[in-house]
């Protein structure tokens, strides 16, 4: 290894975090995506018997660098007292293809830059007023997702799904130390009939919500679902959307909710429009609250891209 490159480790990286304004950088990258502006190979990908590892990877034409980022989510970790996710990004420059840094993240950056993009998603999506949010899971990521929708939605009521009573009180009381008023559930119909901004984060390859549960004006951000395999949403919500945004139409042809509804003939990719596209006005975001919006997240590299330089330039002035 070149003795220049830099290494940054996860403690680090958390101390670097909190003094970047990620949202215009990854906002930013989205636009780049949906200009051609980038270039993303398709995702590779490893399908275990007890988890999932994605390999992202990418850069964008005017930048200074390209991106190889690997992460992986064991779901059953936690059983285990480990960690779900783990990975590291490794930073290159485009012109020499030295290796300027390696991000030792264990997927943190990962899980951070798919709650900004969850934020960013709410900004353009989602109703004026926002009566109640309801979050499905009690992970990291229905977590990281409700503190940065804090950066966007006055709304501090909140309803929460999950599998299990003792998951459901952790999150209850975690969230709660951060200034939110949050309700358990164990019927997962609750949340569309009593939210209207929701935001699915687990591992589910069954729908947790259906169609017959929703309302008009409701958002739902769908990060979850993120092989060829998951799903969280019944796909007649999908067909129910007046708009459906993704992140990548190509990546989500092939993986998330996107793909789950085109496969059930619900949706054509006619009706799909980009996020970047959205941010940059080339297309319309929500224009009524009675209108029901669907974001479907899959990830996309120029995430990975925006929030690695960030840290990278970052750890360089400190």
């Amino acid at each position: 290894m070149n003795p220049q490159t830099k290494i940054i480790t996860l403690d680090q990286i958390k101390k670097i975090l909190p003094a970047l304004d990620l949202l215009p950088a990854i906002e930013q990258g989205f636009a780049a995506y949906s200009a051609g502006k980038a270039v993303v190979p398709p995702v590779g990908e490893l399908l275990l018997d007890k988890g999932d590892v994605h390999i992202k990877y990418g850069y964008l034409k005017e930048d200074e660098y390209y991106v190889i980022k690997i992460a992986s989510g064991f779901y059953d970790n936690a059983a285990l007292d480990l960690p779900s996710g783990n990975g590291l990004m490794l930073l290159f420059r485009q012109k020499t293809g030295e290796l300027v840094s390696v991000l030792l993240d264990e997927a943190h950056l990962t899980d951070i830059r798919t709650a900004v993009a969850g934020a960013i998603a709410a900004k353009y999506l989602a109703p004026k007023k926002v009566q109640r949010i309801g979050i499905v899971g009690t992970g990291t990521q229905a977590r990281l997702q409700l503190e940065y929708l804090r950066q966007i939605i006055s709304a501090r009521d909140v309803l929460v799904w999950g599998r299990g009573d003792e998951q459901l009180r952790h999150y209850q009381n975690d969230m709660e130390k951060q200034g939110f008023h949050v309700e358990i559930t164990l019927d997962s119909a609750e949340i569309l009939r009593t939210c209207n901004l929701v935001v699915t984060a687990t591992p589910s390859k069954k729908p947790h919500l259906h169609a017959r549960d929703l309302q008009p004006g409701t958002h739902i951000t769908a990060v979850g679902s993120d092989t060829p395999l998951k799903q969280e949403l019944d796909a007649e919500i999908l067909k129910r959307a007046d708009l459906v945004v993704v992140d990548s139409i190509s990546q989500c042809l092939e993986r998330g909710e996107t793909h789950q509804a085109i496969k059930a003939k619900k949706i054509t990719s006619g009706k799909l429009v980009e996020l970047g596209d959205v941010i940059s006005d080339k297309a319309s975001g929500r224009t009524l609250d009675t209108q029901i919006t669907i974001a479907d997240l899959t990830g996309v590299a120029v995430q990975d891209i925006k929030i690695a330089e960030a840290v990278f330039n970052k750890a360089l002035k400190s």
